[in-house]
């Protein structure tokens, strides 16, 4: 009888314990389903962040057109402009520009990157343009459609601000973006250009003196006539997936011999047997070789493209492609 009742309390405390061990069973698989659905909203929460900070256009304003000039068939006093012109060279009353290109070195060690020598009579046909004519964060066109849609004869990249969400950003007298950190370009009314601290002058400063467009990028390749030699510390932004600009690389970069007399230099690279591209001080060298007192870098890489008169004159990103900018600096007849 005694073992009659202990097999059917052990029966019993049995099923209980069968029934708590599918229970305690299932905690840690909802655990892990837990920790699963949190990573999973996390990663989501991080591609998205991305996304929206590198990929995802944000449209700040939309340039009216009285900040547009759009007339590149006549003068300000209605005359027609009287131009010549060919694949290379371009002259008119106000503008002369003449581009060279230039290879050096041989096999992996070439380098070939073009050179466009630009005299102007009036500061007022040197302008900036953004993509889709509107300013903001990831918004993109190619350099020679930026370009076609202002008229442009020539045009280089700028400083494709719209990567960033800092520096002082003024754009044919217009002011956009006021958060100092580098050191910057201005450009001034009077044709001269000249490098500056953005943290050590306020934008209506700089408007007051005069200044009609900033490129915030850098570095300083030369500045009041003396060739920047250490790049060692450089540092653009640390924004993530931002390549390291110290190396030989594609470039485009501005400078000045007088104030209206321009130097711009676009160099092609990671192309081996047609150009490896420029370290640093190669592309200061460049500039000071040809009589600039300022030269300034600004966004290279893939996005470096020089248009002129409808074609592209370099080959971006060493496959004839471009990339999409934010951003040009171009000459226009006005």
């Amino acid at each position: 009888m005694q073992l009659a009742r202990w097999s059917s309390t052990y029966g019993k405390n049995n099923k209980v314990d069968k029934t708590t061990i599918k229970l305690t069973s299932k905690r840690p698989k909802r655990k892990l389903y837990i920790i699963l659905i949190v990573i999973i909203l996390a990663i989501g929460a991080i591609i998205y962040g991305l996304a929206d900070r590198y990929l995802i256009e944000h449209v700040e304003i939309v340039v009216s057109d009285d900040q547009v000039t759009t007339d590149s068939a006549s003068k300000g006093d209605g005359t027609k402009v009287n131009a010549t012109y060919d694949d290379w060279n371009y002259t008119s009353d106000d503008i002369q520009i003449k581009i060279d290109q230039v290879q050096t070195g041989s096999g992996s060690d070439q380098i070939t990157y073009y050179v466009a020598d630009v005299k102007l009579q009036d500061s007022n046909n040197l302008l900036s343009a953004f993509a889709d004519n509107s300013f903001g964060r990831n918004i993109i066109e190619n350099t020679s459609e930026i370009a076609s849609n202002n008229d442009a004869i020539f045009a280089i990249n700028g400083d494709y601000y719209g990567f960033r969400n800092d520096g002082v950003i003024i754009r044919n007298g217009t002011l956009y973006r006021d958060s100092p950190v580098r050191t910057a370009l201005a450009l001034f009314n009077d044709g001269a250009i000249q490098s500056f601290d953005e943290t050590q002058i306020s934008s209506s400063e700089l408007l007051a003196d005069g200044v009609t467009n900033t490129l915030s990028f850098g570095p300083v390749l030369i500045e009041d006539g003396k060739m920047v030699e250490d790049f060692s510390h450089v540092m653009i932004d640390t924004n993530f997936g931002n390549r390291s600009i110290q190396g030989a690389n594609p470039r485009t970069g501005i400078g000045m011999i007088a104030p209206n007399h321009y130097i711009f230099i676009v160099v092609d690279g990671r192309k081996e047997g047609y150009s490896r591209g420029m370290t640093l001080p190669e592309f200061a060298q460049v500039f000071a070789d040809l009589g600039c007192t300022e030269a300034y870098n600004l966004d290279g890489g893939g996005s470096s493209t020089m248009y002129f008169m409808g074609r592209i004159v370099n080959n971006p990103q060493g496959k004839n492609r471009e990339r999409g900018v934010s951003d040009i600096l171009y000459i226009k007849e006005r």
